[in-house]
């Protein structure tokens, strides 16, 4: 939450304070500056892009499991 200026603001609580006293003041503190933040609309990937890279991965060959040997017991 950056103000103006572009510093970030404190919330000042005392100890005494309750989880909802808290959460009031800072609902008090959030501006419609704040929330155009959240609101923006942000460019994506478009969806035609990621089923290209998709079919493009599925058409790759998987590689195959390396068979291990099981560890023999020693005798003492």
């Amino acid at each position: 939450m950056a103000t103006r200026n572009g510093k970030i603001p404190i919330l000042r609580v005392k100890k005494s304070d309750s989880l909802k006293t808290i959460y009031a003041k800072y609902r008090r503190a959030f501006t419609a500056a704040d929330l155009q933040k959240y609101t923006e609309i942000e460019e994506g990937i478009p969806l035609e892009q990621i089923l290209e890279e998709l079919k493009a991965n599925q058409k790759k060959p998987l590689k195959k499991p390396v068979k291990r040997r099981s560890k023999s017991r020693k005798k003492a």
